[in-house]
């Protein structure tokens, strides 16, 4: 692209006239969708589509979720003009992605709220489109499961996380951030046994059958051995990946509503990630990023650059199309 040309950019969310490739405008100005993808609901011909779900009601710290979706947006322009790093293809030129916007829904009305998410993500899924989604609460991730559940049946879980979120709680209407996969494995939408946790270091009077990989075995072992053990646990089966923040050290990611020390650093968490490719990931969410509690953006960078490896992952085997 000509200097002329970049320098003409902006607003790329609307004017972007194909799907693929780099965007060069100002980082510091225009409308933020997530890496200057094109704001649109048309499913047609895409690949992935990236959807926001700032709900925040289901916390039992410090709410501040609501506002992770625009904050991953904002910082995803930081990384719009380069070929995501260390994946040996551009994702951003092999892929059909678009910013599909937020989740509408009645903030007063919460317990109207699964059942919209859930219509959400099976319109998404019903195109044949991968969905990435920024949240908002971990709770999010139930609803979202129960879409892809219905499509590919029973789902592995990859889950980045300081907790399990496993803690019992049989009412299924409760909306609650810390039971959520435990509804989910006794509905049967998680399958336990080839399902992962990563990062864990809060204790968990039952476990539910899940393989946990805690902080410290991930430290002890490093990265590319842990991502090594995950592959092997997940085999080919249909995978979801969710990926909490607070899943890393509040040293790489202070803005998030119940922090917990010893997680894992940004680093080992970029390499794990770029050792999963080849899973069977058919979508993922990136939850947790509460802005208010991080004057830095540190956060939001880091939960953009997890959205970001959730779409390479996606279109590995898309590469060489």
């Amino acid at each position: 692209m000509s200097l002329s040309e970049a320098n003409s950019e902006v607003d790329q969310a609307f004017t972007r006239k194909t799907l693929r490739g780099q965007t060069y405008e100002n980082t510091f100005g225009g409308a933020t969708s997530f890496l200057r993808r094109r704001y649109t609901k048309d499913l047609s011909g895409v690949d992935i589509a990236v959807t926001g779900v700032p709900f925040d009601q289901a916390v039992t710290n410090r709410t501040g979720t609501r506002f992770g979706p625009r904050a991953i947006r904002e910082a995803s322009a930081l990384q719009t003009a380069d070929a995501p790093y260390g994946w040996g293809y551009d994702a951003l030129e092999v892929l059909d992605i678009i910013d599909y916007g937020d989740l509408a829904f009645d903030y007063a009305m919460v317990p109207e709220f699964p059942g919209r998410l859930t219509e959400h993500i099976r319109t998404i899924l019903a195109a044949d489109v991968s969905s990435v989604v920024l949240g908002g609460d971990h709770y999010i991730s139930f609803p979202i499961l129960k879409a892809y559940a219905e499509k590919f049946g029973p789902m592995s879980l990859l889950q980045f996380d300081a907790h399990t979120d496993t803690w019992e709680d049989d009412n299924m209407d409760r909306i609650d951030h810390g039971t959520m996969f435990y509804k989910a494995i006794k509905l049967g939408l998680i399958d336990p046994a080839r399902s992962v946790q990563v990062g864990i270091r809060t204790t968990v009077p039952d476990p539910m059958g899940m393989n946990i990989i805690d902080a410290r075995e991930v430290h002890e072992r490093g990265p590319v051995e842990t991502a090594k053990k995950i592959k092997k646990i997940l085999g080919d089966h249909p995978t979801y990946l969710s990926f909490d923040i607070d899943g890393l050290d509040p040293a790489y990611a202070p803005g998030t509503g119940t922090p917990v020390w010893g997680g894992l650093s940004s680093g080992q968490a970029s390499i794990i990630l770029r050792d999963l490719a080849g899973i069977n990931i058919k979508g993922g969410d990136i939850v947790e990023v509460s802005p208010p509690y991080d004057t830095t953006g540190a956060t939001a960078i880091a939960g953009a650059h997890v959205a970001t490896a959730l779409i390479c992952l996606l279109g590995w085997d898309k590469r060489d199309r």
